[in-house]
């Protein structure tokens, strides 16, 4: 699966604002099923799956979201990217515990558990590079932001 498949301008947001994490899954999702990506389930199941396992990832550059949910919930595969107008409360990935404010969120929509796994291991690297956090932190133009992700997840 080449990159550019995950990755379309249509779905790179900038300034984006939402009341609440809540808020924020339900706007990203009904996104991705009006665009045709995902099936209407997938609003709920990326919502009660963030409840029981969340994806908040304290990260050096800008704290970060990668809310997704299981294959069958995705019609083609795709990745949202919203930079945040205003930091987004999650609970911390892993523990669950801590609150972590998300500035960049990172929502998967994958068909395949292989490419899930793939991809997520391409987006750990993404968020352990402070340097490249900051240039998608910084950046107010979706070109930009298109062929950054393109260049780090190719």
């Amino acid at each position: 699966m080449e990159a550019n498949s995950l990755i379309n301008k249509e779905l790179i947001l900038l300034d984006f604002a939402a009341d609440d994490k809540f808020d924020l899954l339900n706007k990203l999702s009904s996104l991705l099923i009006q665009k045709g990506y995902a099936k209407a389930s997938f609003k709920n199941a990326v919502i009660e799956r963030e409840k029981v396992f969340p994806t908040g990832l304290i990260t050096k550059g800008a704290n970060v979201a990668i809310p997704h949910t299981d294959p069958e919930h995705v019609i083609k595969p795709a990745i949202i990217f919203a930079k945040l107008k205003d930091p987004i409360t999650f609970k911390e990935m892993g523990s669950g515990e801590k609150d972590i404010d998300s500035e960049l969120i990172f929502m998967l929509a994958i068909n395949n558990p292989k490419k899930q796994v793939t991809t997520l291991s391409k987006l750990m690297s993404i968020f352990s590079n402070e340097e490249t956090l900051t240039k998608f932190k910084n950046s107010n133009e979706a070109s930009e932001i298109l062929e950054l992700l393109n260049k780090e997840l190719s």
